[in-house]
């Protein structure tokens, strides 16, 4: 009877992975979804769409965005964690939302492990920039301005645990100043009120803010970057303008829920590096300031080693904003 049964068990599970292995085989069948953790026009939400465009074309099927802001990106994270291992629910993240934020918020109904890295796919550069009419005119200035008036400064964010957010707590670390930090649902928010002179500056990526500086709506005061930016050739980097403890290079990634099949991983994985590969995606990324991986930073392995780098890196920085 034992036997019976071991055998029934057997036959069953040689089934089941037979089904799934001809499932991940025509893959995809239908469009897949890709959530995007913040509101539309922020920096994620414009390289995903950036990105979703081209690998739909190399899939052969259309890749929906969904935006989900709040919580720095974790309820979005959260509802991908969730999904149907199957490949049709994708997330979009980044160092905030796939790291620091299991130190900001360490309750979290995900772990790391929730997860399963497709590929890197854009890496990013930070900004500080201020509404148009802020008085002090460089970082020099800003910095003595602030020193001055603790508490006084606010720079906003796409929220606690977002990278813009990161990007922020590494500038006034650096600096040595008191500002008041103030989350928003997306970048694009924050920056519309930067640009309405309602709060003093953002922290912000080149890719959702530079349009913004070049058309002067706002003024850049720094980039955390070691080399100018092209499309910002004006905007010094933090070396140049006398704070290189600043840096804020970061990376966008793509993740599917824990149980995804290893083939289904791999066409997703494929189609996201023929996708930064493209003409299209390279020359919006330039637009952008964006800059596609090497050819060597395309693997499932190389991501997960940034996600587990930059836990224990952000751990340590943002240890007193745990909640």
């Amino acid at each position: 009877m034992i036997s019976f049964i071991l055998k029934r068990c057997l036959a069953a599970l040689a089934t089941l992975s037979f089904a799934t292995a001809a499932s991940a085989q025509d893959f995809p069948k239908r469009p897949i979804t890709m959530i995007v953790p913040f509101a539309a026009g922020g920096t994620s939400d414009v390289i995903a769409r950036t990105v979703a465009e081209q690998m739909g074309i190399a899939l052969g099927q259309t890749i929906v965005i969904e935006n989900v802001a709040g919580a720095g990106g974790s309820t979005a994270l959260a509802r991908a964690s969730r999904a149907e291992p199957d490949g049709y629910t994708i997330a979009i993240g980044n160092a905030g939302t796939n790291a620091a934020a299991y130190t900001i918020y360490p309750k979290l109904p995900f772990t790391p492990d929730s997860f399963q890295p497709i590929a890197m796919v854009a890496k990013t550069f930070g900004i500080i920039a201020l509404r148009k009419d802020f008085p002090a005119t460089d970082l020099k200035e800003f910095i003595a301005y602030a020193k001055a008036n603790p508490g006084k400064i606010n720079l906003g964010h796409a929220g606690v645990g977002s990278s813009n957010y990161l990007i922020c707590k590494s500038f006034v670390t650096a600096a040595g100043v008191d500002a008041t930090l103030v989350g928003y649902r997306g970048a694009a928010p924050a920056l519309t009120d930067a640009v309405g002179s309602q709060i003093d500056g953002v922290c912000d990526a080149a890719a959702s803010v530079s349009q913004s500086i070049n058309e002067k709506l706002v003024r850049g005061l720094v980039v955390g970057s070691t080399v100018r930016l092209a499309t910002l050739p004006d905007l010094l980097t933090s070396a140049e303008a006398g704070l290189p403890e600043f840096e804020a290079q970061g990376w966008n990634g793509l993740f599917a829920p824990k149980g995804t099949p290893p083939a289904v991983i791999a066409k997703l994985n494929a189609a996201a590096r023929t996708a930064v590969e493209t003409d299209a995606v390279k020359k919006r990324f330039g637009d952008l300031s964006t800059v596609a991986p090497d050819a060597d930073e395309h693997t499932p392995e190389l991501l997960q080693r940034l996600v587990s780098r930059d836990v224990e890196k952000y751990r340590k920085m943002l240890a007193d904003d745990a909640k």
